[in-house]
C-alpha cells in the first residue's frame, strides 16, 4: 500500500499547547509547529483531530476544553487549563491510532494508561529536571528530536525532523535592506542586547520584534537604549508582517546565548533570502550554511565582521536552500513516516 493510501487511513490526535491560540497570533513557535503539522496533514488525506483552544483555527477537526490560551490575558488558571486539555485526548485516545504530543513531557504521564501509541516531538529541554519523565517513558513512547544538537544522550529517538515552514508565505526580497533585525524573545538567552551592541558598532538601525518575556531585563538593559531612530523596538509581530519585516533587513541578527533547539525565524528570514548571523551555538550549524546562507560566529567581535560580508552573499542562494530544506512538505513526509513505524510496532 502507498503512504498516500496508508495516510487516508491514519486517524492522528494532535496535541497542541495552549498558552496560545493554534495557529499563534504572533508568538507560540510550539503552537505554530502544531498548526502546519496538522494542515499539511489534512492536505494528505489524513484524518487528523488537532486538541487546541477553541478559538484556533484549523481544517481540521478541532477539539478544545478552554475558549482561549491562558498567555492572552485570560484568567484561566495555566495549570487547571493544561489538565483538562491533556485528559481530554487520552480519554479519547481509543478513536485514534496515534497520539501526536507537542506539549512537552506532562502528557507522557498519561500514556501509560491507554493502547493508543504516543509520539512526542521535544521542543527543548527548559531544564535538566524535566529528563526523568523522559526517561521513564524512553522505551515505551516515541521520541522525536528538532535537531541533533538538542538530542539527549539518555534518551533514545525515531528520528530527528527539522521544523517546516510554509515556504510560500515568504518571498524573495533580492535587494539587501537598510537595517539590521533582531526577532525574538526579549531574553538575555536570545541576546537582544548582543544585537543591539553589534547594529550599535557597525552604524546601521537595528529593529526589534518579539515579546518581552524578561521584563527587568527590557527595562534594565533595552528600555534605556531605545530611541525609536537607531534602535526601535515594535513589540510582537504576526504573520502578515514577518514576511516585510524579515524580508526587508539587510540581515538577522541571532546571537542566543544558550544552545538553540531550532529557530523559526532563522529559517523564515532565509526564505525571504535574508541571510543570518548567527551564535555557533546548538542548531544553528545545522540551519546556516557558513558564509554561504549566513554566518556563524562566536562572539560580539565576530559578528560585526560577519554584519559587514552579509551583503556579498547572493540572497537567492539563501532563499533556494531555505525552500530546500525547510519546505512544510518535506516536514509532513518524515512524520507520516514516522507515524507508520509508530503504528506497524505497535509502540
Amino acid at each position: 500500500m502507498t503512504r498516500t493510501r496508508r495516510a487516508e487511513r491514519l486517524r492522528v490526535a494532535v496535541l497542541a499547547p495552549i498558552s496560545w491560540r493554534t495557529p499563534p497570533r504572533h508568538y507560540g513557535p510550539w503552537e505554530q509547529f502544531a498548526s502546519l503539522l496538522t494542515e499539511g496533514l489534512v492536505e494528505r488525506g489524513v484524518d487528523v483531530t488537532l486538541f487546541a483552544t477553541g478559538d484556533s483555527v484549523t481544517a481540521a477537526r478541532l477539539v478544545s476544553v478552554v475558549p482561549h490560551g491562558y498567555s492572552e490575558g485570560t484568567d484561566a488558571e495555566p495549570k487547571v487549563s493544561e489538565c483538562l486539555h491533556i485528559a481530554e485526548v487520552f480519554e479519547r485516545a481509543a478513536e485514534f491510532d496515534i497520539i501526536h504530543n507537542s506539549f512537552d513531557f506532562l502528557p507522557l504521564t498519561y500514556s501509560g494508561l491507554v493502547t493508543t501509541p504516543v509520539l512526542t516531538t521535544i521542543h527543548g529541554f527548559s531544564s535538566p529536571r524535566i529528563l526523568p519523565v523522559f526517561k521513564k517513558y524512553n522505551t515505551r513512547t516515541g521520541y522525536v528530536a528538532i535537531s541533533d544538537a538538542d538530542r539527549r544522550p539518555e534518551l533514545d529517538y525515531l528520528a530527528t525532523i527539522h521544523h517546516g515552514i510554509d515556504t510560500d508565505a515568504f518571498t524573495l526580497q533580492a535587494c539587501a535592506g537598510d537595517y539590521l533585525l533582531f526577532f525574538g524573545r526579549i531574553h538575555p538567552d536570545k541576546g537582544a542586547v548582543e544585537a543591539i551592541d553589534v547594529a550599535t558598532r557597525a552604524g546601521l538601525p537595528l529593529v526589534m520584534a518579539g515579546i518581552i518575556q524578561d521584563q527587568a531585563y527590557f527595562d534594565s538593559c533595552i528600555s534605556p537604549r531605545l530611541d525609536d531612530r537607531r534602535v526601535r523596538y515594535i513589540g510582537p509581530v504576526g504573520p502578515e508582517q514577518r514576511n516585510p519585516l524579515l524580508g526587508g533587513a539587510y540581515a538577522l541578527l541571532h546571537l542566543v546565548n544558550f544552545d538553540e533547539p531550532f529557530g523559526f525565524s532563522v529559517v523564515e528570514a532565509m526564505a525571504c533570502g535574508t541571510p543570518v548571523v548567527a551564535s555557533r551555538r546548538g542548531s544553528m550549524p545545522e540551519l546556516i550554511d557558513d558564509a554561504r546562507t549566513g554566518f556563524l560566529v562566536n562572539d560580539v567581535d565576530e559578528a560585526l565582521l560577519a554584519v559587514s560580508r552579509a551583503a556579498t552573499l547572493d540572497r537567492c542562494a539563501v532563499r533556494q536552500d531555505a525552500v530546500a530544506r525547510f519546505g512544510r512538505d518535506r516536514m509532513v513526509d518524515a512524520y507520516l513516516e514516522v507515524y507508520e513505524r509508530v503504528v506497524d510496532a505497535g509502540h
